[in-house]
């Protein structure tokens, strides 16, 4: 499986951006697709996750009511709009495949390579 994150850049605090995730290969419905972030000099965290075949998602607290995550069946790709965008949100984002709708990054066993988004004041 191979994961290409799209949609980075730089943009301005209170602004958006769509983040997309290119996955190859036909996912099963059992599989989660999930969103990270790490920041400079921390560690990776968790942003959102959401199951391929029911909708179901999940986010963390510092996404909850600005980001919103999809998934498109037909086009295979995962999106996260992020909306009200902060300074705080600037870093590589990742999108990682998994099978457990969870914010543990050790449960997602395939990576794509990043990301970056940038976020001014």
């Amino acid at each position: 499986v191979q994961l290409q994150a799209s949609g980075g850049g730089l943009v301005q605090a209170g602004d958006s951006l769509r983040l997309s995730c290119a996955i190859s290969g036909r996912p099963f419905s059992s599989t989660v697709m999930g969103w990270f972030r790490q920041a400079p000099g921390k560690e990776r965290e968790f942003v959102a996750a959401i199951r391929w075949s029911r909708d179901s998602t999940h986010y963390a607290d510092s996404a909850k009511g600005r980001f919103i995550i999809s998934r498109d069946r037909a086009k295979n790709t995962v999106s996260l709009q992020m909306n009200s965008l902060k300074p705080e949100d600037t870093a590589v984002y990742y999108c990682a495949k998994g099978s457990v709708l969870t914010s543990q990054d050790y449960d997602y066993r395939s990576w794509g390579q990043g990301t970056e988004v940038t976020v001014s004041s």
